[in-house]
């Protein structure tokens, strides 16, 4: 009996020996299974990780590159990345952030695109984002005629020698691409004084201002609505009409604008191609925009230029806008915080 016993528990310890090898067998071919799937999971999830990463870097890039008015950044923060070291400009310039932020309330800045249409935009900018509506002079005329006015009513044949900043067009075609710059103009800013709600009204801007070629048509129309109002100016001093301001007499006064053709010969033309505007055109868009445009200079920190109005003489009802300078050419958008 003894022995039976014996046998039945060495054939119940082989068996149970045997399932074992075979269960071991399988956890193992289950663990090896299980720690490739891991591992290719792991890998998976690291491309995935590195392809969503590369595309919403490529996604950031376009949208910085297309977007010509960039978002807030904070004032002093900027002033210590763009204006490092110890040197004399340096510390000038670091010292100029401080005392707008300090002393004027600027917390913020809106970097502008920097080409030769950058002081145009910074303005069109925040007219538009302000909601500006259109000035006066302009609600009781219709620019989209100021072309057709100025080529046949005034005969100045000589608009068929006008630029178009980078594109340095010029030719028969001239009249037809005014007409278009100014319609781009007129409907965007139809829509923008029809927009009530200020978020609505910044997204609007953001998607205008991320396309280049109407952001250019509009900047060419402002162009031309300058070329109008020197003409206009111009044969009112040749007809001794009604008194001009100031800044015409200023604009005539140098040897490179004498007359409307000059002017638009040797400063329009350039403008938005190898020129900015200079502070005797942006008194005249001012002027012809009514709005102030207070303009911070950053390199005349500690002069009484620091601060400049363009133009100088205004009217109480027009709206202020502001910009930013270190050196006259590019400008940005500062932004205030009470």
């Amino acid at each position: 009996g003894r022995h039976e016993v014996q046998s039945w528990t060495t054939a119940t310890k082989q068996s149970l020996c045997l399932v074992w090898q075979k269960v071991k067998v399988q956890l193992m071919l289950s663990m090896s299974f299980l720690v490739t799937v891991i591992w290719y999971c792991r890998r998976l999830y690291s491309f995935l990780a590195q392809l969503l990463k590369r595309w919403s870097n490529y996604l950031q890039r376009k949208l910085i590159r297309n977007l010509s008015v960039l978002t807030e950044v904070d004032l002093l923060g900027y002033s210590v990345r763009e204006w490092k070291g110890e040197t004399q400009q340096a510390k000038h310039m670091r010292e100029a952030y401080e005392e707008l932020f300090w002393s004027c309330h600027i917390k913020y800045l809106r970097q502008v695109r920097r080409d030769n249409y950058c002081v145009l935009r910074a303005v069109l900018f925040q007219i538009f984002s302000q909601g500006i509506p259109f000035p006066s002079w302009m609600r009781e005329r219709d620019i989209l005629k100021l072309p057709e006015k100025l080529l046949y009513s005034q005969g100045c044949n000589w608009i068929q020698q006008y630029s178009f900043g980078p594109e340095r067009y010029t030719g028969p075609n001239a009249f037809g691409k005014l007409r278009k710059c100014m319609e781009t103009l007129k409907t965007n800013w139809i829509e923008i004084i029809a927009t009530k709600d200020h978020e609505e009204r910044g997204n609007i801007c953001n998607t205008l201002f991320s396309d280049e070629s109407k952001e250019h048509k509009m900047y060419e129309a402002i162009k031309f609505i300058m070329l109008y109002e020197v003409v206009e100016a111009y044969e009112n001093i040749k007809n001794r009409e009604e008194p001009i301001h100031s800044l015409f007499s200023l604009l005539f006064a140098r040897d490179s604008s004498s007359d409307p053709l000059s002017f638009m010969m040797n400063h329009l033309n350039s403008i938005g191609d190898s020129l900015c505007l200079d502070q005797v055109e942006l008194c005249l868009l001012g002027y012809l925009l009514e709005v102030k445009i207070r303009v911070y200079r950053l390199h005349r920190f500690n002069t009484e230029e620091f601060q400049v109005n363009y133009p100088d003489e205004y009217r109480r009802e027009w709206n202020e806008i502001s910009l930013l300078t270190e050196d006259d050419r590019y400008y940005h958008i500062p932004v205030f915080r009470t």
